[in-house]
């Protein structure tokens, strides 16, 4: 039982659903439509969560020296699973996902390889670089969106591309305040963020500009006829949270409100997703 819940704590599962539920919002988006083949969705939703499970398994290996001192209480450094353990299951979820963007298109096959060389090049070195491997991550949650389209065979977007650019820009934002939150861990294996170079207060300013960046990229669907007016409530609940969150995290950069502030980035994003969901209606 306790390597069942360490596998499942290992994938973060809910992060996971996420990034499946961005490839069906990319496909509903191109498509125009809630009304999506049940196969297609099944794969698109497959693809997204376990590059992502793989992604996290990756990244939690190569990261368990830096999690021992950061979080102990992860799977690997706490015991639940064993290192080989967890590269064995990345590689299990990676073929998953391989196989499911196959089964749906070449250039699904094609997008799928890319995000998934970034995130494994993220997890081995790109990390270690700090503000670069941020924009890796950036790239790796944006392009669902990007694949949903495809997914469709709608091809490239621009509604999609609005769409990426905005979790693009937040994600980064999140990045910088992990590593804000991770600073301790990072200076000891010599991984070179905002907030081990410059120190938490830069960090965090930084962390804001990137949220502030995708609060007013969430304008540009609206304004160019993208969207209906559904999408406003919501998208306007998720630029006031990231606008708070970034007054938040600029009053106090402490390790714990930065936690707090990474946690609350994340519902931001899914009040986003709900945003280009309802944007459809009325289209």
């Amino acid at each position: 039982m306790e390597k069942i819940v360490g596998a499942i704590r290992l994938i973060r599962p809910i992060n996971c659903a996420v990034m499946g539920v961005a490839v069906l919002v990319g496909m509903i988006v191109a498509s125009q439509s809630f009304l999506l083949d049940w196969k297609r969705i099944l794969l698109g939703f497959v693809t997204g969560f376990t590059f992502l499970a793989a992604a996290n398994t990756f990244n939690d290996y190569y990261d368990r020296k830096i999690d021992a001192v950061n979080e102990p209480n992860r799977p690997i450094p706490s015991g639940m699973i064993h290192p080989r353990e967890a590269l064995g299951y990345a590689f299990i979820l990676s073929a998953i996902g391989f196989i499911a963007s196959f089964l749906t298109n070449i250039p699904c096959l094609a997008i799928a390889a890319a995000a998934w060389l970034l995130s494994v090049y993220y997890a081995t070195m790109g990390k270690r670089t700090g503000t670069p491997g941020n924009f890796i991550v950036g790239a790796c949650v944006g392009l669902p969106f990007i694949y949903g389209g495809f997914v469709v065979e709608s091809g490239l977007m621009p509604t999609l591309v609005l769409f990426a650019a905005m979790a693009f820009f937040s994600t980064i934002g999140r990045e910088v305040t992990k590593g804000i939150v991770d600073v301790e861990g990072d200076r000891l294996q010599n991984v070179k963020t905002l907030a081990v170079l410059y120190g938490s207060g830069v960090a965090a300013v930084t962390a804001a500009l990137f949220y502030i960046v995708a609060v007013i990229l969430s304008f540009f669907p609206w304004v160019l006829g993208e969207v209906s007016a559904w999408y406003l409530p919501f998208v306007i609940l998720a630029d006031i949270g990231f606008i708070l969150s970034s007054a938040f995290l600029l009053r106090d950069y402490s390790r714990e409100n930065a936690r707090r502030v990474k946690r609350l980035a994340l519902v931001w994003m899914v009040m986003s997703l709900l945003a280009f969901v309802a944007g459809t209606f009325g289209r």
